[in-house]
């Protein structure tokens, strides 16, 4: 069964930091790339941060980049988000996302289930 867990997620003060967690299992974690949405109140889903399945080269919003660090760890089949200087307006549900696409066309995108990260004082 694929699985994607994340964890990490809590109230935390403006400036702050934290560090969220994905762990996988039920496919083969080193052939994908993984990717942290967000949802907050009222708004659409967005992407984050992603990280690829071969180079390990990164991607990010423009309102996280400098800020944001998405990381893996294939021995441990595990992805990071280390979030720095956080601002009220991100408090959302962090997602973890595993996407792969095959050389016949064939398409794998697995999720997790979130978890909540608030800022506030």
């Amino acid at each position: 069964q694929v699985q994607l867990v994340e964890s990490g997620g809590g109230l935390v003060q403006p400036g702050g930091s934290l560090r969220l967690s994905c762990a996988a299992s039920g496919f083969t974690f080193k052939n994908y790339a993984m990717n942290w949405y967000r949802q907050a109140p009222g708004k659409e889903r967005e992407l984050v941060a992603t990280i690829t399945s071969t180079s390990g080269s990164t991607n990010y919003a423009g309102s996280v980049k400098g800020r944001f660090t998405i990381s893996r760890d294939n021995a441990k089949n595990t992805v990071y988000l280390q979030m720095n200087s956080l601002k009220p307006e991100e408090t959302a549900v962090y997602y973890c996302n595993a996407y792969r696409r095959s050389t016949a066309g064939k398409e794998y995108d697995y999720w997790g289930q979130g978890t909540q990260v608030t800022v506030s004082s």
